[in-house]
């Protein structure tokens, strides 16, 4: 397949990016779909750097061209992506968005939803939440976004234990194994599977 026929993914991301990794790597060299680009709101975040290894175009951009231009809608719309994968990115998606790609965004939430999710639940904090309510598990999951942080449908749940004598890092490297594992495949299944997202 020539890479002019292939599925075109584009990522948000905000922070270290190995959601994104992961992406990269299993994309690569796939013969129907390919990471088009990498957008992040975040000048350090480590996610550019990982694009670049992969020869991936990336694109930073400000809190005022995000949600008062549409300067990256434009440059998203370049690459033509068939699905946008939010992985670690930290901003409630504008409306232009939302309303250029209808059902072609989702992210990825460190928790099983509706618990642990809105404004502020990302990253440790997450995972402090459910620590201090004592939950006999977590997980994650993957999800169609809209207007709210963490409102839009579901696609996936994957579960994992919490263990009694877990600190929020120890949950945190549990369930981005998840992420890592399921993420990949959801894309793949969502790109390859629907004929129309």
């Amino acid at each position: 397949m020539e890479p002019k026929d292939k599925k075109n993914i584009v990522i948000f991301a905000s922070g270290s990016g190995s959601n994104a990794q992961r992406l990269l790597e299993h994309f690569e060299h796939h013969p129907a779909i390919r990471v088009a680009a990498l957008f992040s709101n975040n000048p350090k975040a480590y996610a550019l750097k990982r694009a670049e290894t992969f020869h991936v175009p990336a694109f930073l951009f400000t809190r005022e061209e995000f949600y008062n231009t549409d300067k990256v809608l434009e440059q998203v719309q370049q690459y033509n992506p068939d699905l946008i994968v939010l992985a670690g990115f930290l901003w409630l998606v504008p409306n232009n968005l939302l309303r250029a790609f209808p059902n072609r965004i989702i992210n990825i939430h460190p928790a099983l939803l509706p618990k642990y999710g809105g404004k502020g639940m990302h990253g440790i904090n997450v995972h402090s939440a459910v620590l201090q309510a004592q939950e006999p598990e977590s997980g994650i999951t993957i999800h169609y976004i809209n207007e709210e942080y963490d409102k839009g449908e579901f696609i996936l749940q994957e579960r994992c234990p919490v263990q009694a004598t877990d600190t929020p890092e120890d949950l945190a490297a549990r369930v981005l194994q998840l992420e890592h594992k399921h993420l990949p495949e959801v894309v793949e299944r969502l790109l390859l599977t629907q004929e129309q997202l």
